[in-house]
């Protein structure tokens, strides 16, 4: 693996996994316990979307040319990453009384509605559910490597890793210090980075 290759794996699991700093701290500040375990089960999660969509990326590209693949997961890489970034933005906007938003996203704007008996500690079942909503930016970063040809096993390796460290850490910097502005800081930087890391791969 080259100089490049590295740099995009763990820039890939660190932008993947940036909403996890956010959800971190929100359950940091609101002192929910993340047990080992749990946080596990959400990085095992994260791991086996990326691997799946890496290898769906790699089924792909022996049906389409190296460069038309090449512009499909930067494409794919821009556009979440131009998503993540907006969303602090729309989510401004009020929800009308008819248009609840799915569990998933409700999930993702208030992560402490995962811990649904109240117990301040997140089970392996309530973090089943919060797995999966913080997964859906590992599916595009797992579809780019495979469709780039970078490794997929060390990318959703990566994502795991990424997802386990961060979400430890960040509920410990929350429970410490209530840093509850970072939570969309890290959006805005986890969009940014995505974008980037498109961009990068076609020039």
């Amino acid at each position: 693996m080259n100089m490049y290759s590295l740099w995009a794996v763990i820039a890939i699991g660190l932008a993947s996994n940036l909403d996890n700093a956010g959800v971190g701290i929100a359950y940091g500040v609101r002192k929910i316990h993340i047990p080992w375990y749990s946080n596990l089960t959400i990085a095992v999660i994260s791991f086996l979307a990326t691997l799946l969509s890496g290898l769906f990326g790699n089924w792909m590209t022996l049906w389409v040319h190296p460069a038309i693949g090449q512009w499909v997961g930067t494409i794919v890489i821009v556009t979440v990453g131009v998503w993540v970034l907006l969303q602090p933005f729309v989510e401004k906007k009020t929800v009308p009384r008819d248009e609840e938003p799915s569990i998933l996203t409700r999930l993702l704007r208030n992560p402490e509605e995962a811990d649904r008996d109240s117990s301040k500690s997140l089970s392996i079942g309530e973090s089943l559910l919060l797995g999966v909503a913080l997964a859906m930016n590992a599916l595009a970063g797992g579809f780019n490597a495979g469709i780039t040809h970078l490794n997929v096993f060390y990318t959703s390796l990566s994502v795991g890793l990424f997802s386990f460290i961060l979400l430890a850490l960040c509920a410990g910097f929350g429970e410490k210090y209530a840093a509850e502005k970072l939570g969309n800081r890290a959006t805005i930087i986890s969009g940014l980075l995505l974008i980037f890391i498109g961009i990068r791969q076609i020039f």
